[in-house]
């Protein structure tokens, strides 16, 4: 959705990112997503295209090929790609928020190394492996006492990780992966594991099942093995032991994309609604000239609205912190804007009626989609324990403890 106060570059990535949308992921998306093993609900040509549109390497500088678009203006093309398909936001949106993270993190000779080749291939696209079978939202919350499973032991000039991760974007179809392992047996996740760049090629990493996910299936989420995989020293982005410092430090945005992402689903239901209660006719006159349904849209246009414009300053503030940088949006709003979009599609799903049910109509695939972010980039439930943590850093201490009785 093009949104007022635009400069002219971005009004202009943003209405060739629609145009992408609108020719390549709009025509194919219910087909590819309708298919039943989930790793062919992927496309490489949509990807393609994105590359042939200057979509994929937006957020790197003109020296690797992209413009260098700031945080605020990757949340608006990555909120304009979900409304097409919230799948196709998520392959593209990891590739753009770990390309920024290269830029920001790596050394001269790293991204010399790694940013050149996967910015001039069509097909390159980046991962990030955290999550692991029962290693998830400790990392989150934070438990800092639980160690990953996936380990790191040192060996001459650099580590071999043996381990697995789980529910990956783009597990199996990056070609370079920020792979977090423990280095500090002991330690916890937050004080002891370490990010490794880890390629596609390295011997002893093998991908995993797909994941037959219920939404969101035009992204592919992988298992990822390591099996005495060797990483050099010179593949360790950061320090060592410190990798969340990697995360904390340049990844302010990512909250912010992932509630980007699922926004553009709210968006798309609502257009759908607003449309379907403009035509049908019921009861004696159209849907949207009756006031209760009027009111529905107009909360949903609220919502939205709202959501919008949390998500955008989150995203402005990853990219001017001194201006006064909140660590909670860093959590809620994704939380926030995946809860309204959950409302905004099952809003959208009782307007259509029993049509809604349809899969022609396209609400009840919007509906998978919704469902899936209010679990994915951090279940709900522990992104606001994530923000409680900061609230109760940030409570002033009481001058007198409470008397007994």
């Amino acid at each position: 959705m093009l949104v007022a106060g635009l400069s002219s570059d971005q009004r202009e990535l943003l209405t060739a990112t629609r145009r992408f949308g609108e020719e390549f992921v709009e025509p194919v998306a219910a087909e590819l997503d309708a298919r039943r093993d989930p790793a062919d609900c992927f496309s490489w040509e949509i990807v393609e295209r994105a590359h042939a549109a200057g979509i994929r390497t937006a957020t790197l500088t003109s020296e690797y090929g992209g413009v260098g678009i700031d945080s605020l203006t990757t949340a608006m093309v990555i909120e304009e790609l979900g409304t097409f398909d919230l799948g196709v936001s998520v392959v593209l949106a990891q590739t753009l928020k770990i390309g920024q993270t290269l830029l920001a993190a790596a050394t001269p000779d790293q991204r010399e190394r790694f940013i050149p080749d996967y910015a001039a291939d069509p097909r390159g696209l980046l991962a990030i492996g955290i999550t692991e079978p029962d290693r998830s939202s400790d990392y989150i919350i934070p438990y800092a006492e639980g160690d990953f499973r996936t380990r790191a032991v040192r060996a001459d000039g650099g580590w071999v990780l043996n381990g697995q991760k789980h529910f990956i974007s783009n597990g199996n179809r990056a070609r370079l992966y920020l792979l977090f392992a423990q280095t500090a047996p002991g330690s916890g996740l937050v004080g002891g594991s370490t990010c490794f760049l880890v390629e596609r090629s390295a011997p002893g990493f093998t991908i995993g099942r797909v994941h037959d996910k219920m939404g969101e299936r035009l992204a592919n989420n992988s298992e990822l093995y390591f099996d005495d995989c060797f990483v050099p020293d010179e593949n360790v982005l950061g320090e060592v032991g410190k990798g969340f410092d990697v995360l904390v430090r340049f990844f302010p945005a990512s909250n912010a994309y992932a509630a980007a992402s699922v926004l553009g689903v709210a968006q798309a239901a609502y257009s759908r609604a607003l449309e379907w209660t403009r035509s049908r006719y019921q009861g004696g006159s159209y849907l949207l000239e009756k006031d209760s349904v009027a009111q529905v849209l107009s909360r949903m246009r609220m919502k939205i609205d709202a959501a919008q414009a949390y998500v955008h300053r989150a995203a402005w503030m990853a990219d001017h912190r001194d201006a006064g940088w909140d660590p909670k949006m860093g959590a809620l709003p994704k939380v926030f804007a995946s809860e309204v979009a959950w409302e905004v599609v099952t809003n959208a799903l009782e307007l259509h009626g029993g049509y809604g049910y349809m899969r022609d109509t396209g609400v009840e695939k919007l509906v998978r989609d919704a469902a899936a972010f209010l679990h994915s980039d951090g279940a709900n439930a522990s992104l606001l324990l994530k923000a409680a943590h900061f609230i109760r850093e940030d409570a002033p201490t009481p001058r007198t403890a409470p008397k007994d009785g």
